[in-house]
């Protein structure tokens, strides 16, 4: 069984917190997700959530420590085992988002209760609970 490895930050404002949507004809197309993506070949994980919140929204963020380490069996069925780390995260300088139009449509800044209304990926709706 190989793994692949996915880096996620938490990127609150207040007590919301940034949510990306998915292009549809993607990957879990139309569903809601925080930045971040997969690790390059022997990436470290930080390194990979804060290179991927710089890829997909154009903001740049400091890490503040891990908020969750989370695994489940690859979605195709394929024999493959994900491993996600998600970051609490900060902006020094609040910017604004600038959407990867190949990755994803829409953002949002979301509660938990608003961000239960949306189409979750199915490991980000584990983080709201």
């Amino acid at each position: 069984m190989t793994t692949k490895l996915l880096a996620y930050a938490w990127l609150p404002r207040g007590a919301m917190v940034l949510l990306l949507r998915r292009t549809p004809g993607t990957f879990l197309g139309e569903h809601w997700e925080l930045p971040g993506g997969t690790a390059e070949p022997g990436e470290p994980p930080e390194t990979t959530a804060v290179r991927e919140v710089a890829e997909e929204t154009g903001l740049h963020v400091h890490l503040l420590g891990q908020r969750a380490h989370l695994t489940w069996p690859d979605l195709d069925g394929r024999p493959l085992t994900i491993h996600a780390h998600i970051y609490d995260a900060t902006e020094p300088t609040p910017g604004a988002v600038t959407l990867n139009p190949t990755e994803h449509d829409a953002f949002t800044w979301a509660t938990p209760d608003t961000a239960a209304d949306l189409l979750l990926s199915p490991h980000v709706r584990r983080l709201f609970g």
